[in-house]
C-alpha cells in the first residue's frame, strides 16, 4: 500500500502542508507514522479524500515522455476485468479516466492511492508513474 507524506499530499490536493496537518489534527484525514517515523497518509485514504477536497493540480514530476499535457494525481478508482482496466485519477480539481489493458495496469503496479501522471495526447490518455516509484 502506498504511503503519502504530508508534503506530497498537500501538492496533490493543491493546498499547503499546514492545511493537511490541520485536517489530520481535526480528524478529517487519517495519518500514521511510516517506516521512517514520519507522518504519512495511506494512499487509499488520500484517494477517497481527494475526490471531494482537491484544488489545483500540481506540476507533474519529470518522466521520459513526448506528451505535453501531463497531470499529476492520485488513483481514486481502479476497475479491472479479464482484459481491460479503467483507471480514474484525481488531478487537482480534474478527474481523468484512462482505459488500458489489465496487464498494463498490473505492470505499473496501479492501485487506489498510487501516485501517477496522466499524459494526454489527442484523445488518448496515457498513465505514467514517477521514475522514483519504479
Amino acid at each position: 500500500m502506498a504511503m503519502i507524506r504530508i508534503r506530497e499530499a498537500a501538492a496533490l490536493l493543491g493546498v499547503s502542508d499546514d492545511t493537511v496537518r490541520r485536517w489530520i489534527d481535526g480528524g478529517g484525514l487519517t495519518a500514521t507514522k511510516d517506516a521512517t517515523g514520519r507522518l504519512a497518509i495511506p494512499g487509499h485514504i488520500l484517494a477517497q479524500f481527494a475526490r471531494t477536497h482537491a484544488a489545483t493540480a500540481p506540476d507533474p514530476p519529470p518522466t521520459g515522455s513526448s506528451a505535453r499535457n501531463r497531470f499529476a494525481g492520485i488513483v481514486t478508482r481502479l476497475i479491472t476485468d479479464g482484459v481491460m482496466a479503467e483507471v480514474e485519477l484525481q488531478c487537482g480539481p480534474h478527474t481523468v479516466v484512462s482505459l488500458m489493458s489489465r496487464q498494463s495496469a498490473e505492470q505499473l503496479g496501479l492501485e487506489v492511492g498510487s501516485l501517477a501522471v496522466a499524459a494526454v495526447k489527442a484523445t488518448t490518455v496515457i498513465v505514467e508513474i514517477p521514475k522514483a516509484d519504479r
